[in-house]
Order: structure tokens, then C-alpha cells, then sequence
């Protein structure tokens, strides 16, 4: 009985092993099924930080547009602080301003006990009058009022929505001195003739 000899067998699949391992024309494509990927999470990823960052610098600069233009009136009515919602909104140029929430109150320093307590507050989610707010201490001055902006905005990424499904809410405020008087009077009486300023 002849017995096959194992060594053709073996040299057979020695030299398929070296052409499979000379074949490279399928590497490029598998390099690029594994690299692609990764390289549209970074591209994607950096495009949606930088307007992020973009989208929360504005929503500084809304807070602070905001204070700043009622704290230039010695009285407001409605017509005025709609008018100062818009123009804030207008910031938000050429990220939609819908998703923007803004408000806008007047604070009262009381003297003595430095307690923070609101005058009038107008927006999308008033504070009651009387009501406490805390503020930095180097701004709790006794018988003074500060304007009070508070601006928040719902920035949901076009790309990103697996890691921010809900978005991202983006918050600043501002502080401002009324410029014009003691303090900012809301609404302006119709006859014309101010009252003192409030202190609750």
C-alpha cells in the first residue's frame, strides 16, 4: 500500500499563503471602511462645537444687549421692551432666533440687609415681584437697582443628535446700572408725572 506523501500537500498551501499574503488590492478599501467614519465624527463633530460656541457667545451678547437698552430709559412700557426683545433677538443672525427665551426684571438692593428683591420683571418667565434673587456680592450695593437680564436658548446640534438628542440649553445673564435715573419705572404712568422709585 502507497502511502501519499504529505510534502505537495504542503507546498500547495505554503504558496497560496504567499500569494494571499501578496494580494494587497482589497487593503486600501477596508482602510477606508474603518477610517471614513472616524473622520466624519471629527469633521462633524468640530463643525457643530464651533457653532456651538458660536451660538453661546451670542446668547452673551443677547443678555447683555438686553440690560443694556432698558437700563438707558428712566421708564418703560410694553411697547418698549418688545421692541428691546426683538432688537436682542436680531443678535442671534443667522442662527434661528425661535428657540431664544429672554426676561427681563429690575432688582432692588435693600439697604441694611443687602436682601435682593425684584421690582418688575417682564419676558418669558417673569419672577414674581418681591421675590429674592442672588446676585455676585460686589453688586448687593444697599438702595440701588440693577437691570436684570436672563437669556436662554436651545441649541440642538443638525449633526450630533445622538450625543444631544434634546440639544443643549445655553444660559447667560447680565447685569446693568440704570443709566438715566435711580431706577427704571415699569409701566410708565399714563399721566406722565413719574412715581418714586419701587422698593418691593
Amino acid at each position: 500500500m502507497k502511502t501519499m506523501s504529505m510534502f505537495p500537500i504542503w507546498l500547495r498551501l505554503r504558496r497560496t499563503a504567499a500569494r494571499m499574503l501578496a494580494d494587497r488590492s482589497g487593503i486600501a478599501a477596508t482602510e477606508f471602511a474603518v477610517i471614513v467614519p472616524v473622520m466624519l465624527v471629527m469633521f462633524f463633530g468640530t463643525v457643530e462645537f464651533s457653532s456651538g460656541v458660536a451660538v453661546n457667545r451670542k446668547v452673551t451678547l443677547m443678555a447683555r444687549t438686553l440690560s443694556d437698552l432698558t437700563s438707558q430709559s428712566t421708564s418703560v412700557n410694553n411697547t418698549d421692551l418688545t421692541g428691546f426683545f426683538a432688537a436682542s433677538k436680531g443678535i442671534m443672525t443667522p442662527y434661528p432666533s425661535s428657540p431664544t427665551q429672554s426676561t427681563i426684571s429690575e432688582l432692588y438692593v435693600t439697604p441694611g440687609s443687602l436682601e435682593v428683591k425684584v421690582t418688575w420683571s417682564q419676558g418669558h418667565s417673569p419672577r414674581a415681584k418681591g421675590s429674592t434673587v442672588t446676585i455676585p456680592t460686589e453688586l448687593r450695593v444697599g438702595g440701588t437697582y440693577l437691570i436684570f437680564s436672563e437669556v436662554s436658548y436651545l441649541y440642538v446640534p443638525a449633526v450630533g443628535k445622538v450625543m444631544a438628542p434634546t440639544g443643549v440649553n445655553l444660559k447667560d445673564v447680565a447685569y446693568t446700572r440704570p443709566r438715566q435715573s435711580t431706577c427704571v419705572i415699569y409701566p410708565t404712568p399714563s399721566s406722565g408725572s413719574l412715581p418714586n422709585c419701587p422698593t418691593s
